[in-house]
């Protein structure tokens, strides 16, 4: 059988041998309707501009809490580090002092009752970790 050829101007799927004119996302016809694409850069831009700037607010607030636990690693390293013959009380605050050798020591005497290198006052917390108080350049 031969198969009938559909004139130029009539959609007709040859694959599923139906008329799909109305399932085209374009105009098949000159009557047709002008089909106008909804133009999405300006939505596109927007939410670009959008997530860098949240994206770069993330960032920096977690650079920010990872300078602060790195400082509070180097002040818990130089504890540590540091010489004292006593068990450091919990809530309670120590000041760490360096001797003319340059070794550091922790005391429980605060700077104004005495005359050595003051580098910083500490409080340990609950979790045995140090907090930094206050050092030289801050009131005491």
């Amino acid at each position: 059988m031969i198969e009938e050829k559909k004139p130029d101007n009539v959609v007709f799927n040859t694959e599923t041998q139906k008329y799909d004119a109305a399932l085209k996302p374009y105009a098949t016809s000159v009557g047709a309707p002008v089909i106008i694409p909804t133009d999405t850069i300006s939505w596109k831009n927007r939410s670009i501009n959008k997530i860098n700037h949240k994206a770069s607010a993330k960032y920096l607030e977690l650079k920010s809490e990872y300078e602060k636990m790195i400082q509070e690693f180097e002040y818990n390293k130089l504890i540590f580090n540091a010489k004292f013959t006593f068990e450091p009380i919990i809530g309670q605050v120590y000041h760490l002092y360096k001797r003319e050798n340059n070794e550091s020591f922790l005391s429980i005497i605060s700077p104004e009752e005495c005359n050595f290198n003051f580098l910083g006052s500490f409080y340990l917390n609950v979790d045995q970790t140090w907090e930094k108080t206050h050092n030289l350049d801050d009131k005491i």
